[in-house]
């Protein structure tokens, strides 16, 4: 195993990324990175609008609504402008809420919906053009990832940090949005590397939410946007960070993961080659392990094969999903509300062989109706998980699987997915990423992408939010 001391070049880790970060920033991204982020945003955006009035949403746009104050900055379905850190954790929120953000892979954690929120809650605020915007996002997202790749153990394939509990999401987005919130209140590296230091004291995240319910997983990338915000305030003020806290001794990832951290994945290859190239799209809005099981599904029913038809389903996954998807087995096949039915394997099976909403399994197949229908769960029933072997070694570079089913006249049918939909090798298409973003809208937004895609050039945050502000107001009115 390699261990956080055994590659050179990992001291001081946390003010090389930052002097990276500025000179990088200031410098200006590439065009590929930039519309790389265009298209994050408006996914994100899609997100957000269609995670809105879920109850944890509603939970948080209470409390920061109790804490009141005035500001410059959008939270999606609240009337008005208010402060940055309390707009990033509503808009946080909405967008993890419904398992329908990007993906990095293997680190498998989530971080444009932590990113994002910090991101464009400061570039409002700030007044920031749109590549200023676009650039901090992509510096921040490119941290995340880079984090959760310290965590990754290759010999397992699988992340230490869901293996010690953790949801690397919430810990490695903090910092994220720390770098990007800070890049675009114009820090220098120095303090930039202190509120580094700063969010990684106040980075948390369990995910035993995912086994056993409670909402709390919903908030998690709201409040790392929050807390890197909170972050670069903290030091407006006064406060100060270690400037050694990702690599030190008793820093973030020796505390999280111990000696097994691989704190040189911080800065190898840095500037030359990008992990935000590894974030894949969701096209469902369910646990990313989950996907290659639809993919599956909706092939068979695409070579005309209906519920009622099947005796039995035997689904093949990577053995390191099982206990995410899988298991307990009874409770899989019968899941109690729509947030555990999201991490089911025999109920999304089930929803995409039954004709899904959407690209095939969307909102619509996650509401208590659909989870208590009575043919969707005696399909479920019938579906029996089992680790494949294929699936197994690409884990979790690729979410891999095969379905069997064995039909009333005798047939046994299978499909292998090798490519899962909206990885690199399979990408969604331009109109499927436009029928992912208008289900998630409800409709089209009037002026929405337009607001996006000008951020490339003379658009600016600002002008996003009065959009989204103006047509929420509107939809409020009818």
């Amino acid at each position: 195993m390699t261990g956080a001391g055994t590659r050179a070049g990992s001291a001081a880790i946390t003010r090389r990324f930052a002097d990276f970060a500025t000179v990088a920033a200031g410098a200006g991204l590439p065009d590929w990175l930039r519309q790389d982020m265009c298209s994050r945003t408006l996914d994100f955006l899609g997100n957000c609008l269609a995670g809105r009035a879920e109850a944890p949403v509603r939970a948080v746009g209470a409390l920061v609504t109790e804490w009141g104050g005035s500001g410059r900055s959008t939270a999606i379905g609240l009337p008005g402008t208010m402060r940055a850190a309390a707009a990033a954790l509503v808009n946080g929120t909405a967008a993890h809420c419904l398992d329908a953000d990007d993906t990095h892979l293997p680190s498998v954690l989530h971080p444009s919906s932590a990113v994002l929120p910090a991101a464009l809650a400061v570039a409002e605020e700030t007044g920031a053009d749109g590549p200023s915007f676009l650039d901090a996002a992509a510096l921040g997202v490119e941290l995340a990832c880079r984090l959760g790749m310290a965590g990754f153990d290759e010999e397992k394939g699988d992340s230490l940090f869901l293996e010690l509990g953790q949801h690397a999401t919430a810990i490695c987005g903090a910092l994220g949005a720390a770098l990007a919130a800070g890049l675009l209140r114009g820090l220098g590296a120095a303090d930039l590397a202190s509120v580094l230091g700063i969010a990684s004291s106040l980075a948390s995240g369990i995910a035993e939410a995912t086994r056993t319910g409670g909402t709390i997983k919903k908030v998690h990338c709201g409040w790392a946007a929050h807390s890197g915000l909170t972050s670069v305030d903290l030091l407006r003020h006064g406060l100060s960070g270690p400037v050694t806290a990702i690599e030190g001794r008793y820093g973030l990832l020796r505390a999280y993961l111990g000696s097994a951290a691989r704190v040189y994945r911080l800065t190898e290859g840095l500037g030359e080659r990008w992990e935000i190239r590894s974030v894949v799209y969701r096209p469902y809005p369910c646990n990313h392990f989950t996907h290659a099981g639809i993919d599956a599904a909706l092939r068979l029913r695409g070579r005309g094969v209906r519920p009622e038809q099947v005796r039995a389903l035997t689904l093949g996954v990577p053995r390191q999903a099982l206990a995410m998807i899988a298991e307990p087995a009874a409770e899989k096949a019968a899941p109690p509300n729509g947030q555990l039915a999201a991490f089911s394997a025999p109920y999304t099976v089930a929803a995409a062989l039954s004709g899904g909403s959407g690209l095939g399994v969307s909102h619509d197949d996650f509401t208590p109706a659909a989870i208590a229908d009575p043919g969707r769960r005696a399909i479920a029933a019938r579906v029996r998980c089992v680790a494949d072997e294929a699936a197994t070694a690409a884990f979790p570079y690729q979410f891999l699987a095969v379905l069997t089913a064995e039909l009333a006249d005798g047939r046994a049918l299978t499909e292998r997915i090798t490519d899962m939909r909206g990885a690199p090798g399979r990408p969604l298409s331009a109109a499927e990423h436009q029928a992912k973003f208008t289900a998630n809208a409800g409709r089209a937004l009037p002026g929405l992408s337009d607001a996006v895609l000008a951020l490339r050039g003379d658009g600016t945050p600002r002008d996003l939010g009065r959009v989204l502000r103006e047509h929420l107001a509107e939809g409020t009115k009818g």
